[in-house]
């Protein structure tokens, strides 16, 4: 699958609770850091803080927010065209012909896409939390892997 090519994808899942914990930690994490390095300067313990302290703590902060929000780019996309998968840090494309299924293991966090040999691909937008939004998810991606697959 091209990377430029236009993709009429059939089911297309983000996770939800996940997502709102990630925005509303990197929220306080911005906040906290920013409101921190601005009153930085005004400590009374002794210490000397400079301008470029506060920055650091600030640019801190942007950082860690950064991070946190991470965890709002999990994504399942699926299609004629296979199966996309976008975890943390990449994109993981998968034809048809090698999903074997999807499952959600027992006490596992996440579900996972089974592929041959006993592999298998996390996806992280299919969050246990996410209850009934999840469970829906996975009805319709199985329909969708009946449909491609026969």
């Amino acid at each position: 699958m091209s990377e430029t090519a236009v993709v009429d994808w059939e089911l297309d899942v983000r996770p939800v609770r996940s997502a709102r914990i990630a925005v509303a930690a990197a929220a306080v994490l911005l906040t906290t850091f920013t409101v921190g390095g601005i009153w930085l300067r005004h400590s009374s313990t002794g210490v000397t803080f400079y301008a470029s302290d506060q920055i650091a703590m600030i640019v801190l902060g942007v950082v860690l927010a950064g991070a946190a929000l991470l965890f709002t780019r999990p994504r399942l996309k699926a299609g004629a065209a296979g199966v996309v998968v976008r975890n943390l840090f990449g994109d993981k494309a998968i034809p048809w012909d090698l999903v074997r299924g999807l499952s959600f293991p027992d006490r596992k966090a996440w579900a996972r896409i089974e592929l041959p040999a006993d592999e298998y691909v996390p996806v992280l937008a299919l969050r246990a939390s996410d209850k009934s939004h999840a469970a829906d998810a996975v009805e319709r991606f199985r329909a969708l892997a009946a449909r491609h697959t026969a």
